[in-house]
């Protein structure tokens, strides 16, 4: 016999109707609709809350708690020296670097981050750097080679993280 579109059937067992429940007595699932007798489970509304665990101290509770977090931390996107070097061997970026040139280069991710150069690596470009924060094994990189580091300004926030 041929097989054909209209022909097709899924296997034998592998579709099942699904439960109806609280669908009258007829169904089978009727009465207490598979709940069980009294109980809280058996009870509409019934639910726990992420974590309960029957009254018992929660895991969460019952943990020590440890540790400091400033509000007032403030997070810079990490760019090295090896970095710059390979954007300039590359051809994407001549002379000026800024933290707008990072990000259409693809060295930073947004355009508003705040950027601090590391002196991971080696530089062999004269380069101008422009950026929020420099480390000095970094500034001594880039003066070695001819190159002029510009500290920028950093945006001031009023509200804490």
């Amino acid at each position: 016999m041929a097989v054909t579109l209209s022909s097709l059937r899924y296997a034998k067992g592998s579709r099942k109707k699904t439960k109806r429940i609280g669908r009258g007595q007829g169904s089978g699932h009727g009465g207490t609709a598979t709940r069980g007798h009294k109980g809280q489970h058996s009870r509409s509304g019934s639910g726990f809350k992420r974590g309960f665990e029957g009254g018992q101290m929660p895991l969460t509770r019952r943990l020590p708690k440890f540790g400091f977090t400033s509000p007032f931390r403030i997070e810079y996107r990490i760019v090295n020296v090896e970095t710059l070097e390979k954007l300039a061997a590359e051809g994407k970026i001549k002379d000026t670097v800024t933290p707008e040139v990072l990000y259409e280069t693809g060295a930073v991710s947004k355009k508003t981050e705040l950027v601090k150069i590391l002196g991971n690596g080696s530089l062999k470009v004269k380069l101008n750097v422009s950026a929020h924060k420099f480390s000095k094994s970094a500034v001594e990189k880039i003066t070695a080679v001819g190159g002029t580091v510009k500290e920028l300004q950093q945006p001031v926030s009023t509200t804490a993280k």
